[in-house]
């Protein structure tokens, strides 16, 4: 099922997203939060009708850096030999169509295609055979990220936490199982121009050893995001840029690069 939150004459809620060509989908309004048990109301209204919203509202934004050895490669970096996590503030998360603004203390901001695990309970020290159970689902990402900023700064808080640099949806996938997501083909496109295609089953770490990684140190809640990391491909975007990550068997994530106001 796919699980979008939306927006409608001044009211939040989710709902189920039904239909295949994007002109043509449909929300039936979930009664409640899909995190819980729910029903459907049979409410149904048309997705072009409404303005999608992030998909979840975080509490934390857990990100895992040098996972896809191309990329690490790239940016000139040795392997980790455990999982390498960073947090990007809830502050930082916008919905599909929302704007990235290009912050104003930055002149080389970067795209990162990833996918996102999200978490659908309260959860902590997750065993390797139980981190199927405590996922919710998957939807796309994008990590922006002030590479400059990164280069120049030893912490990354600033390079990959400022406002509108965590891009997720369009909606939650949550007919995915761990092994189907970990063989899933991810790509981004800036201006309809390939940047970055790769595998999910390239990833050093998986879904369980990030999950088990993290959740060893503090407690996870649902609507949490764990992003996975990204592959080879990485660059720069620009003002007026329309950056889409998509993923096979989720959806595809747009946004379009603006200037800060």
């Amino acid at each position: 099922m796919r699980i979008a939150r939306f927006s409608i004459d001044g009211n939040v809620a989710f709902g189920a997203v039904e239909g295949d060509q994007q002109d043509e989908l449909v929300l039936d309004i979930i009664k409640g939060i899909p995190f819980t048990d729910f029903e459907l109301s049979g409410t149904k209204v048309p997705v072009s009708k409404v303005r999608m919203l992030p998909p979840v509202l975080p509490n934390k934004v857990v990100a895992f850096g040098r996972n896809y050895a191309e990329h690490a490669k790239e940016m000139g970096n040795e392997l980790p030999d455990a999982p390498f996590a960073f947090f990007k503030p809830a502050t930082s998360v916008i919905g599909p169509g929302d704007e990235i603004q290009y912050p104003s203390f930055s002149q080389e901001v970067h795209h990162e295609a990833e996918l996102a695990v999200v978490i659908g309970r309260l959860c902590r020290e997750v065993p390797r055979e139980r981190v199927k159970d405590v996922i919710f689902g998957y939807t796309c990402a994008n990590d922006v990220t002030a590479r400059d900023v990164q280069r120049r700064e030893t912490q990354w808080a600033r390079a990959k936490g400022f406002d509108t640099s965590c891009p997720l949806g369009p909606w939650v996938e949550t007919g995915l199982d761990v092994a189907a997501a970990s063989d899933l083909t991810l790509q981004l496109t800036v201006n309809d121009e390939q940047r970055q295609l790769a595998r999910t089953s390239e990833m050093i770490h998986s879904i369980e050893d990030l999950i088990v990684n993290i959740s060893e140190a503090m407690t996870l809640l649902p609507g949490d995001v764990i992003l996975t990391g990204t592959p080879a491909g990485v660059g720069p975007l620009n003002v007026g840029d329309e950056v889409a990550v998509t993923i096979e068997g989720i959806g595809t994530l747009t946004n379009k690069v603006v200037k800060r106001g």
